[in-house]
């Protein structure tokens, strides 16, 4: 796990010109953009919670280790160990060890340990303000992308739909840690996100739009429309992925996003890989993209490698980027 080229000096790297927002970054004449955390450097402190469904210990301190060797500091949530069930504990108690991190001025990054299921149920106990005037580094996907939505919607804090804590193992790809390290360590601009190689990215329908990037997990982002915490698309660029998931509920879930305006709303859809999916009535994740997304006609890419793909490009929520799918290309600005 070579990181010599991600945590290089400024010097070495073509910087955004920014200037100070309270504790974040913001560039400079945008003030409508998310507020970007302080970067994550060597001997920096990580705060590890469980948002959603338990990990098992070992896990847990295994991965913690990982990142000692990679020079950080760790800390952890009270809660972090809990396993009540589905959810690891009650929702307020999950939502307290997220506050706590976000106060605590040693932490530079909150780490979810993994998704799961029920993150969504902290959202009510958040205080989003706090988490405005404290702003960092948040990463995660699966069931956290409900709360990477959310707290750039009502903190204006930009995420990372990126790796969480369980992924730090020798197994993962070094394209995973390339783009997680090159998202949260460093100010490159712009940033082009390109697949692994033998991955292209496919653009189905051309044009070449720019806007606040939003998105993640298909379940996780359905499960909370017609609740306060419910996806805002509008002038944004709307990317989605899926996992373990028949195609039959696929079309539901894309109906159920149709019906909610959401496509309507956006100014270009990305689809994800749906991973290890499985086919319904002959009908492919595919066949669903093309009988339901291409005839509305927005710029349109498919086969982005994030999320629960083996290979997980860092989408940074809330950041400005070119989707240019008449060269087929993804920019973070």
């Amino acid at each position: 796990m070579c990181l010599a080229a991600v945590f290089g000096t400024a010097s070495e790297k073509q910087l955004y010109h920014h200037q100070a927002t309270g504790k974040g970054l913001r560039i400079r004449g945008e003030e409508n953009m998310a507020i970007r955390p302080p970067l994550l450097k060597r001997g920096d402190t990580i705060g590890l919670v469980t948002p959603g469904s338990p990990l098992d210990a070992n896990i847990i301190n295994a991965r913690a280790q990982t990142l000692r060797d990679l020079g950080f500091n760790v800390i952890f949530g009270r809660h972090v160990y809990s396993y009540e069930g589905i959810v690891a504990a009650p929702a307020e108690q999950r939502a307290e060890d997220v506050m706590n991190m976000f106060r605590d001025p040693r932490v530079k990054m909150i780490m979810p340990t993994r998704g799961g299921t029920g993150v969504q149920t902290i959202l009510p106990y958040l205080d989003y303000q706090v988490i405005r005037e404290n702003p960092k580094i948040v990463s995660g996907y699966s069931d956290i992308t409900v709360l990477l939505n959310s707290l750039y919607q009502f903190s204006n804090l930009m995420t990372f739909h990126s790796l969480m804590l369980i992924d730090f193992r020798p197994e993962t790809p070094a394209y995973n840690f390339n783009q997680f390290f090159e998202a949260t360590s460093t100010l490159v601009s712009p940033r082009t996100i390109q697949n692994p190689p033998d991955m292209p990215l496919r653009s189905l329908v051309p044009g070449s739009v720019t806007g606040p990037i939003a998105g993640g997990n298909m379940t996780s982002l359905v499960n909370t429309l017609g609740t306060p915490y419910e996806i805002d698309t509008k002038g944004k660029i709307l990317f989605l992925e899926e996992i373990h998931t028949p195609s039959t509920t696929i079309f539901r879930y894309l109906t159920q996003l149709l019906m909610s305006g959401k496509f309507q709303d956006c100014l270009g859809i990305i689809m994800g890989q749906c991973t290890d999916c499985l086919v319904s009535y002959r009908t492919t994740y595919q066949d669903l993209i093309d009988q339901l997304l291409i005839p509305l006609g927005k710029p349109l890419m498919v086969n982005l490698a994030t999320g629960h793909g083996l290979y997980k490009a860092a989408i940074p929520i809330g950041a400005t980027v070119n989707l240019n799918t008449t060269e087929n290309t993804l920019t973070v600005l």
